[in-house]
């Protein structure tokens, strides 16, 4: 059994960037992507701010080189996976055991939703390719399809801990000699149905996000995509250039405490982290940076926060939520993350926790507020916090 998982290549689509250089970008000029909605035809537009990708649909199948009749998160999912490809720039993918594992949460739902507004209005009206790709693998399948991968093809859905999953499964089939290469992470689009079903749980902020800051109010949805690419150490050997670094670590655990709530104590959150550095042999003190779930929930960040003084007391790593910039992504997050933190390591940067005023009483510790530079991340540990408990963290070492 192989025991080494590299990351060769990543790609990622966000309200901040079309890629991962216009991600990053966006992260030194302290741009965040949220704003007004614009894209989304909602009852809340003006009312509940967004993070959305500054593309119409149209513009993005022109991206990805697909129909605008399909779903929007399979357009993101297309161009952040292919980017990612093209990144490894491994040239013999047919001759080698490569898998597709993506996640996501509304599959194309935003096209069903269309769908139905015309049905109600007239039983006589509504396009049938609206609803056929709903559910959630159709978008996995479209873009595997796309990407011309045959040998394994699955989809995860686990909330917000989805693409996290999906990262973790890769590495497990590679390190058990399953296959060769894995493009995993995952996306997910806006959708009115995500929307007014986190405002219905009265969790979204009226105005921009605010991690981890004692006066928060809730999270701002986002959309997105972001994939790596994972290769056994056999083939990082062939390829022409250095990988990014490796996945050391990976945990998912279950508090199975509320179905959208994470325990108050955090026991989730603290298994998916203590069982990552386990699964990596590292200790508390390795860890370098924390790429936060920090949502800005009130039950969010005091959950995490626990967890994270449990395990870290009294010597607390950097740690920011990169959600101030890019909203939260949903299925997407982990993905996208796993991106960031691997281009944390890799550039030496530590990314600013925005709009953090007054730090939570209840917590020693405070997030990063500006950009590190020239900074060596050894290791860096990205969080993943889902509905349901469904709790993951992942580690990324350098090389």
């Amino acid at each position: 059994m192989s025991t080494t998982v590299f990351i060769v290549g990543v790609g990622a689509i966000s309200a901040i960037g079309d890629n991962v250089a216009g991600c990053l970008a966006s992260f030194k000029k302290g741009k965040a992507g949220i704003g007004d909605m614009v894209y989304l035809d909602s009852a809340y537009k003006n009312k509940i701010p967004v993070a959305e990708v500054k593309h119409t649909n149209e513009q993005l199948a022109a991206l990805a080189g697909m129909s605008p009749k399909i779903s929007r998160t399979a357009l993101l999912s297309s161009i952040a996976a292919k980017e990612a490809m093209d990144d490894a720039g491994i040239s013999n993918m047919d001759a080698l055991r490569t898998g597709f594992i993506s996640a996501n949460t509304v599959g194309g739902m935003d096209k069903t939703e269309n769908f139905f507004s015309e049905f109600l209005s007239n039983p006589g009206k509504g396009k049938l390719r609206n609803v056929v790709n709903h559910e959630c693998g159709s978008v996995t399948e479209l873009v595997a399809d796309q990407l011309g991968i045959k040998n394994y093809v699955s989809t995860i859905s686990t909330a917000c801990s989805s693409s996290a999953n999906a990262i973790f499964l890769a590495a497990r089939m590679i390190r058990h000699n399953m296959l060769d290469v894995v493009i995993a992470g995952g996306a997910d689009a806006i959708t009115k149905f995500t929307l007014n079903g986190f405002n219905t749980l009265m969790i979204l902020d009226s105005d921009y996000c605010k991690p981890f800051d004692e006066n928060r109010k809730g999270l701002n949805l986002g959309e997105g995509a972001g994939y790596v690419v994972l290769v056994s150490e056999k083939i990082a050997k062939t390829l022409p250039k250095k990988a990014y670094c490796t996945l050391s670590g990976y945990c998912n655990a279950n508090d199975a405490y509320h179905q959208t709530a994470s325990s108050p104590d955090g026991i989730g959150s603290y298994l998916a982290m203590d069982g990552a550095l386990k699964k990596s042999g590292l200790l508390p003190s390795d860890i370098d940076y924390i790429n936060l779930h920090g949502t800005g929930t009130q039950n969010n960040d005091i959950a995490e926060g626990t967890a994270i003084k449990r395990l870290f007391d009294p010597h607390y790593p950097k740690m920011s939520s990169t959600k101030t910039f890019t909203g939260h992504t949903l299925g997407a997050c982990g993905g996208l993350e796993a991106v960031f933190s691997a281009m944390a390591i890799h550039h030496k940067i530590i990314y600013p926790n925005l709009r953090l005023q007054t730090p939570m009483k209840e917590l020693p510790f405070v997030p990063e507020t500006v950009l590190g530079e020239n900074i060596t991340v050894r290791h860096a540990l990205s969080n993943s916090f889902g509905f349901g408990g469904n709790c993951s963290s992942l580690i990324f070492s350098k090389l």
